[in-house]
């Protein structure tokens, strides 16, 4: 009897030791298959961004020499308009990758010192806020004749090609946002640990047409799914979006 409850214990210890070893061998290869998993979401993400910063930088250069005739016929129209003399460009400080603070350029299509002039109007300041961070051009009286086309047509938006070859900006990404707009976001860090871009999943989906809180969701949404093919369903969208002049302010 003694010899029989002694083999049923040492089955018992060997089933717990089987057990325990089964227990271990999950554990290590439960981390291992996890730790494979996240080097190659590595490996993809910096693929992804060298591919990416590639493209900004070959599609850039190739838009800015294609598109140099629309430059050189929108310089002339301003050398030649006495109603609205100014600078050809517009640069305004948005909020980049990290916080870090640059200049968007647009070609201007609002008269000299429009900022100050917002600001110095309380109302319109107000409406401006309250249309997330924007005016209709039906209702901007800072827009100028030549302005509401070049923002109709999206030409108002070429020279952002000089910031993707600068490399504050890539040509998918978040909109940049000024700094009063952090505001609209939960998660700022998050927003502010890609580069923004000049076409993206918000503008894709509406462009003007879409005000804060949605748009903060859309952004985050692009982040969340970044990849190869959602950029180039974004770009084709947002030339669709040009060509239709969906959203246009």
């Amino acid at each position: 009897m003694e010899t029989i409850l002694k083999m049923k214990d040492n089955r018992l210890n060997t089933q717990e030791h089987v057990n325990e070893f089964n227990k271990t061998h999950n554990n290590i290869m439960g981390e291992t298959t996890e730790k494979s998993h996240g080097l190659q979401r590595i490996i993809f993400s910096a693929c992804y961004e060298l591919v990416k910063r590639t493209s900004d930088i070959v599609l850039s250069l190739l838009a800015l020499t294609a598109l140099s005739p629309v430059f050189l016929g929108i310089a002339l129209i301003y050398k030649f308009n006495k109603s609205d003399e100014g600078p050809l460009f517009y640069k305004q400080t948005r909020i980049g990758k990290d916080g870090h603070e640059f200049g968007m350029y647009k070609f201007r299509s609002m008269i000299v010192n429009a900022e100050e002039k917002l600001k110095n109007n309380s109302a319109l300041y107000k409406r401006y806020v309250e249309n997330n961070y924007k005016l209709p051009s039906e209702e901007d009286p800072r827009i100028t004749k030549i302005g509401r086309w070049l923002r109709k047509s999206s030409f108002d938006e070429i020279p952002q090609f000089i910031n993707i070859l600068k490399g504050d900006m890539s040509l998918v990404g978040p909109r940049p946002v000024i700094k009063l707009e952090l505001k609209e976001y939960k998660d700022v860090n998050k927003l502010l640990s890609v580069k923004p871009g000049a076409m993206g999943l918000w503008q894709a989906r509406g462009r003007s047409e879409i005000g804060y809180p949605e748009r903060a969701d859309i952004e985050m949404e692009y982040i969340d799914n970044a990849g190869f093919f959602l950029d180039l369903k974004i770009m084709a969208l947002n030339l669709l979006n040009i060509l239709r002049r969906k959203g246009a302010y």
